[in-house]
């Protein structure tokens, strides 16, 4: 949690701890204009400067904004999805859970990452805007329709491991006390089975904020992110070409990307092992 804490609280104050503003302002790329494109790691620039010539430092302090909006964004998505598709097949059965089981497995089958980048590269193509301005507030559409692809083909695993959970609770004896008390099925959802499958859903909630993270990552890395937001996938993106001589610029971004799955996944473990009564004493 301390590890998460740290993201949440340089994203929370960035433009406090960034030394340069983000992209696209034009401040951002001061070291260019000074002549300091390149420069390794010194007192001026903790992390160095880009190919660019922008302060690595500086740009994943910003970029962890992004990270959590991924992460918190993915996984909200997915387990909507999975804790909706997963608590209706395992209690309803029968047929229900049929459909919804042989859905999954097909999401289960694709390659997902493939068609992520397939996907991400035709609304790349296809959407001209760059932000919607919703409350003031600019959401990038690139990388929102990464969120959202991610999410639809990572549904399916957890969606069957809240199935799994929901028929083992609705077998237990008290939920078979509820229905002879004439209970209706939305009270036994809702009052009963659904706070009883909530230590898993959360345990799973925060592993899949770690993949989100990871898979974000990789899609930008590989040339397939939002090109106008400045994640920590698109740096290392950015500098690959120049990793022999700027090492510094995928060193430190990846470093943030591990810091943060380790925290996550570390963080999920713990939560594990606590919401576990088994595993309390």
């Amino acid at each position: 949690m301390f590890m998460v804490g740290v993201l949440f609280f340089v994203a929370a104050f960035s433009n406090v701890l960034a030394k340069y503003p983000a992209r696209p302002d034009p401040a951002a790329f001061t070291p260019f204009y000074e002549g300091d494109t390149g420069a390794p790691p010194s007192w001026k620039y903790p992390f160095g400067t880009t190919a660019l010539g922008t302060d690595v430092y500086s740009e994943i302090i910003h970029g962890s904004i992004w990270t959590i909006y991924v992460a918190v964004g993915v996984t909200a998505i997915t387990m909507a999805l999975a804790i909706v598709t997963g608590i209706t097949a395992g209690y309803f059965g029968k047929y229900v859970d049929d459909v919804i089981m042989r859905v999954a497995e097909v999401f289960l089958v694709f390659p997902s990452l493939l068609l992520i980048l397939v996907f991400a590269r035709i609304f790349q193509l296809s959407v001209s805007a760059t932000y919607w301005d919703v409350l003031g507030m600019k959401i990038p559409i690139g990388l929102t329709m990464v969120v959202l692809i991610i999410a639809i083909f990572g549904w399916a695993g957890d969606a069957r491991l809240v199935r799994g959970e929901v028929l083992r609770v609705r077998e237990l004896e008290f939920i078979q006390a509820e229905r002879a008390l004439g209970a209706s099925r939305v009270r036994i959802l809702f009052r009963h089975i659904f706070p009883n499958v909530l230590s898993p859903i959360i345990v799973v909630a925060t592993l899949t904020m770690a993949s989100a993270v990871l898979i974000e990552a990789g899609v930008s890395f590989l040339g397939f992110g939002d090109p106008n937001t400045v994640t920590w996938g698109r740096i290392l993106y950015e500098n690959f070409q120049n990793i022999g001589t700027l090492w510094w610029a995928e060193v430190f971004p990846g470093l943030a990307v591990f810091w943060t799955v380790l925290g996550f996944n570390l963080m999920g473990d713990g939560l594990a092992d606590a919401l576990n009564p088994r595993l309390r004493e």
